[in-house]
């Protein structure tokens, strides 16, 4: 399916081993017999995930991007199910787009988190790369193959450092020109026809707003395909075989959720797609076609749970969804009607499987390594409702140490999501399943701000609402405490990027609440912040945030500015090469915070950027979270156990 989101996730899980009971023999002492226990957290981050990435249209060649080796490499799946490793990046891959014939592959890479992905031409059957972009200073994505392998397109900021326009390379001779600069800003290659005259063009202004173009590449002419006076998000934009017809989701409707539309070039309206194949109580995420557009496949949000619904374009006759739960996605279908899936699920690591569309069988191609964990042990959360400040209904992710007894208290850590505008999904997080299983609870709320709910509650945190967001996690701890879960003093807070600007701003406006916090690559200064962060991203920041013109409102929302109130020991974590959240953000906390006599440590990854990637610095990371929870969370009497 192209342009459909594949619904695989990266993160991190945990479990308890038990010994097993072999059938036919009668059970015999053993250490792997005499009860449970928790392994330290790097054997749960050893645990795998493989997600695919390419498909050959005859069906022969499965591609997938896998951690098994320690950072993203990619795969090809040989006939005997052996997975051929491709690629030996050091830092990993950050993505790889097959050519039509299969022949050939576009691989992105960058060095130790800067994000400044380069281009690299790959030989899919033997791994051979020929790096294609040398700019070591310059970003480039999305790319798009030409039908007949000969060009692709891609964006890239070469020209001024800020400005991604949309280029065009000869892979014979490696030469390439620029092709759309009409539009300064944020431009990706959203979609190309099918005789490879004319792509779809999305500009982003912000992360709820962007709009799309079309551009007739023999003549060069570009003209708008939409037209608002509002935040509205156009995605998985699909220009049909009539060069007429687009397929594509939008929110711009009565409730604000993102709803399966069409439209028609030359015309700026939506039609939306209402004749009861999706459930419209939910937002539609993604669409896609199959090559030949036999197929159509649409995934739905569904309180945080990816769905996919697939049916024939012509007959709209449904195909029996296939028999998995969990997060869903993707990957491909070939002329056969057998689809690439992602598959996962709070308790399954993420794989990749085959779906028949034919006969409704399923079969799993590969086996993410669960470094001797029992994964029968592993516990799913539960979703939960609570009500904050102002009477709004927040959803929330509850997850609880096995044979927890309700009303006995145990530890608790907040998850704050990054975004603003992400969502808390549930799906495999490794050491979320660690902390369960040495006692801990977990709530993950999706608060104001958050996508999935529609556009009135993604913006009800927006610029000067900034801290309403942050009074939704205060109610999230006081629900915990008034049901039991959990008590003062045993309530601890961690989040990454904007999750980590939560950690800091729910210090500094509530001293009180937390015992425990952890900041990994979080905004703490959004004045530095957003004179520091890389070009490209600064105005798309500031429609979020806030202009830097307004600089009093910037200050007031900074926890840098409100430092003194942190009494909360604090972990910050940051990576030196970070191009969103430089880490200054990290250094002036921790000088900040030093002065005070306030218990704070540090890990700063010199070779790491938004976020640790390389599996060693990983376990580092975890394993000093929870030492750190550990520490300050749980009592005496808790540790011993």
């Amino acid at each position: 399916m192209s342009r459909l989101r594949v619904f695989c996730v990266f993160l991190a899980l945990a479990v308890w081993a038990a010994g097993p009971v072999f059938a036919g023999e009668e059970s015999k002492p053993s250490l792997l017999t005499q009860g449970k226990y928790v392994p330290d957290i790097a054997t749960f981050l050893n645990i795998g995930a493989c997600s695919p990435t390419g498909f050959s249209w005859d069906g022969k060649d499965v591609y997938f991007i896998s951690t098994m080796s320690g950072e993203p490499q990619v795969y090809r799946l040989l006939e005997s199910g052996w997975p051929y490793r491709l690629t030996t990046f050091e830092d990993g891959i950050s993505f790889f787009q097959l050519s039509y014939d299969g022949d050939a592959a576009i691989v992105g890479a960058a060095v130790g988190g800067d994000e400044n992905y380069q281009l690299y031409l790959m030989d899919t059957e033997t791994g051979r790369l020929v790096q294609l972009t040398k700019k070591p200073r310059v970003q480039y994505g999305s790319v798009t193959w030409t039908h007949d392998d000969r060009h692709i397109y891609y964006r890239s900021n070469e020209e001024n450092g800020r400005d991604f326009f949309i280029y065009r390379m000869d892979i014979a001779t490696g030469e390439s020109e620029k092709i759309f600069d009409q539009v300064p800003g944020f431009n990706v290659v959203a979609d190309l026809s099918r005789d490879d005259t004319k792509l779809i063009i999305g500009t982003y202004t912000s992360n709820v707003n962007n709009d799309l173009r079309l551009l007739d590449l023999p003549s060069g002419e570009v003209m708008p395909l939409t037209k608002d006076d509002k935040d509205v998000f156009y995605d998985s934009p699909t220009l049909m075989p009539d060069n007429k017809t687009i397929w594509l989701t939008c929110n711009d409707n009565e409730d604000g959720m993102s709803r399966l539309a069409t439209m028609t070039v030359g015309s700026y309206e939506i039609q939306y797609v209402d004749d009861g194949w999706l459930d419209t109580r939910w937002e539609c995420v993604g669409v896609g076609f199959s090559r030949d557009f036999r197929f159509i496949g649409a995934a739905t949000n569904e309180d945080g749970y990816i769905r996919l619904k697939v049916r024939e374009v012509e007959s709209k006759k449904e195909i029996p969804a296939p028999p998995l739960e969990g997060i869903l996605g993707f990957g491909g279908v070939d002329k056969h009607g057998n689809a690439l899936l992602s598959f996962s699920s709070a308790t399954r690591a993420p794989d990749v499987w085959k779906w028949n569309t034919n006969t409704g069988e399923v079969e799993q191609l590969t086996f993410s390594t669960y470094a001797g964990i029992d994964r029968t042990m592993f516990q799913e959360p539960q979703l939960i409702r609570y009500k904050s400040f102002d009477g709004l209904e927040v959803p929330a992710f509850l997850y609880l140490p096995p044979g927890y007894e309700k009303g006995n208290p145990v530890p608790f850590v907040v998850e704050a999501h990054g975004g603003p505008e992400g969502q808390y999904q549930p799906a495999f997080i490794r050491n979320v399943q660690y902390l369960m299983l040495s006692g801990f609870g977990v709530i993950a709320p999706n608060l104001r701000g958050s996508t999935g709910y529609g556009i009135d509650y993604l913006n009800l945190d927006n610029y000067k609402k900034r801290k309403d967001s942050l009074k939704d996690y205060k109610a999230a701890v006081e629900w915990l405490i008034a049901n039991g879960y959990t008590e003062q003093g045993m309530i601890g807070i961690r989040g990454g990027s904007y999750g980590g600007y939560v950690t800091m701003g729910m210090i500094t406006e509530y001293p009180d609440l937390f015992s425990a916090a952890v900041n990994v690559v979080g905004i703490v200064n959004f004045k530095s912040f957003l004179e520091r962060t890389a070009d490209y991203r600064r105005h798309l920041r500031e429609a979020e945030y806030g202009p830097l013109s307004d600089p009093e409102f910037l200050e007031e929302i900074s926890p840098i500015h409100k430092a003194d109130r942190i009494r909360t020991p604090l972990l910050v974590v940051h990576g030196e090469n970070d191009p969103r959240v430089p880490v200054f953000e990290a250094r002036q906390i921790l000088d900040a915070v030093s002065e005070s006599g306030v218990v704070v440590d540090s890990l700063i990854f010199p070779d790491e950027g938004h976020g640790t990637a390389k599996r060693e610095n990983t376990i580092a990371e975890y394993r000093k979270q929870v030492e750190f929870f550990n520490r300050f969370l749980k009592s005496e009497a808790i540790k011993e156990e």
